[in-house]
Parts: structure tokens; C-alpha cells; sequence
């Protein structure tokens, strides 16, 4: 019974360490579009990314495109974006996880759902999808 509970006892500190690596590395990728947003550095923000990410979200109806291309259209270089930034919330299970991220604006807030696959020991966010909060007028 006492090797039982010790060899329970390790599994779990290993199960819970090897989930909060896993935490870190998700919360590096998430940070890798945060930060390549934030400073319009799009080789940093095509970190976060897979290849064939898709990005989904409502304009005049719904609509899908490949993450990485669109942002290569829409990003340009310039000064540093004026935005806030807060990773919310991360759910890890095993290969899979997601996270809730805030983009904060003057006058909206990008509220964006990321989920992420663990590929090749590296996480990757696989899929986006957003939307824009408008902030009340004072």
C-alpha cells in the first residue's frame, strides 16, 4: 500500500509539472502573436501560427481565411500598436489546448479564442476565432 500511494504521489507531481511546462510553452506562443501584433513584427507573429491556421469570424456574414495570410496583407510596419494585452484564461488537456486572449483598445476590445495543438513537441495555434467588443461611450 505505501509503494502504491508513493508511486501515486509521483505520477501526479509528474503529470502536474509536465502540464505546467506545457502551460509555459502555450502561454510563449500566444505571446508570439500578443507581441508580434503589438509591435507589427509579423515574422515574430508567424510563430504562433500553423501553417494552414484558419482564422474565422463575422463581417456582413461569416467568413474563414488562412491565419498567416491574412495577417501578411494586413500588417505593416510602423510604431507600436497603443494596446493592452492579457492572456485570460489557458485549458490544457494533453495534445490539445485553448486559450482566451484580450486585446484592448481605446474604443474596443478583440476578444480572441485560440485553440492550439501540441505538433511535433511544438505548440501551434491551429484555429482563431474573435470577436470585437465595442466599448461603451462616457
Amino acid at each position: 500500500m505505501k509503494n502504491f500511494l508513493m508511486l501515486f504521489l509521483l505520477l501526479t507531481i509528474t503529470a502536474t509539472v509536465a502540464q505546467e511546462s506545457d502551460r509555459n510553452l502555450i502561454e510563449q506562443t500566444v505571446n508570439y502573436y500578443l507581441e508580434g501584433g503589438t509591435n507589427n513584427d509579423f515574422e515574430t507573429l508567424k510563430r504562433a501560427f500553423h501553417k494552414t491556421a484558419s482564422m474565422k469570424y463575422i463581417n456582413n456574414g461569416y467568413q474563414e481565411v488562412n491565419a498567416i495570410n491574412f495577417f501578411k496583407k494586413v500588417m505593416k510596419p510602423g510604431p507600436k500598436q497603443n494596446r493592452k494585452t492579457n492572456i485570460a484564461s489557458i485549458d490544457v488537456s494533453g495534445h490539445a489546448a485553448s486559450a482566451r486572449l484580450e486585446i484592448e483598445y481605446a474604443t474596443f476590445t478583440f476578444i480572441d479564442y485560440m485553440n492550439l495543438l501540441k505538433i511535433d513537441d511544438e505548440w501551434k495555434i491551429v484555429s482563431k476565432v474573435f470577436y470585437k467588443k465595442l466599448h461603451d461611450k462616457k
